[in-house]
């Protein structure tokens, strides 16, 4: 069996992404990090899914992240509350982690290279996003290009040494949503929220929620975290 490792942060997207590897015939190992994030919930339903999915094998990193400090995620800025879906993705928000997606596949591609993988899912997508910089087709070749020249596959055989995938890159939340649902993935059961409260109830008007809203509502889906704790979009 082919094997993938999958980056799995316990949210919407990357559940959904590792959802599509299972299906796609990968036997997946899954990869987490304890990077400095405010909230570790989204640890918890990694693991959670992790075990529920028959993942091969899960691994949580811990690196420290907050140490650098520069993001509302890691370090002590407020994490923006507008509610206001219209702002989103204009400029690059305060809760962008610096060199993140750089930092997690770099660790990511290292795995895949002691497994003998040639694949690396990542639920990254450029249509419902806040805007970051690497969440975008153009950061992912040129990592895949970095990879050619990087690792040991890459400069003694031929063909590509790493591909990342990136199913959802083109998708909307709300086909996230509907791909998700058919992949039998349980939502009432990720974290998307940046600030979440006790149990992981989201705040309903950071970026990350407000997103997470918008693909429910457009995919005519109800989102069973929200009717868990009692709320509605």
């Amino acid at each position: 069996m082919k094997r993938a490792v999958c980056l799995l942060s316990g949210g919407l997207d990357s559940t959904t992404s590792l959802g599509i590897a299972q299906e796609q015939g990968f036997e997946v190992y899954a990869l987490s990090f304890r990077y400095g994030q405010r909230h570790t919930i989204e640890l918890d339903k990694a693991a959670d899914f992790a075990r529920a999915r028959g993942v091969k094998q899960h691994v949580i990193l811990d690196i420290d992240l907050r140490r650098f400090g520069g993001s509302a995620l890691t370090d002590d800025i407020a994490i923006p509350k507008t509610g206001d879906e219209a702002t989103i993705g204009h400029d690059i928000p305060v809760t962008y982690v610096p060199a993140r997606n750089t930092i997690f596949l770099s660790f990511a591609m290292g795995w895949a290279e002691v497994l003998g993988a040639r694949d690396v899912f990542v639920g990254v997508n450029a249509q419902d996003y806040s805007g970051y910089p690497d969440c975008r087709p153009a950061f992912l070749a040129a990592f895949e290009n970095l990879a050619q020249v990087a690792t040991k596959v890459g400069v003694t055989e031929a063909g590509q040494a790493l591909k990342i995938h990136a199913p959802l890159i083109a998708m909307s939340k709300a086909d996230i949503v509907l791909r998700g649902t058919a992949l039998g993935i349980d939502f009432g059961e990720t974290s998307s929220c940046y600030d979440p409260g006790e149990q992981g109830k989201p705040c309903l008007q950071c970026d990350a929620c407000v997103l997470r809203a918008k693909g429910f509502r457009q995919a005519g889906v109800s989102d069973p975290l929200l009717t868990k704790f009692g709320l509605s979009s």
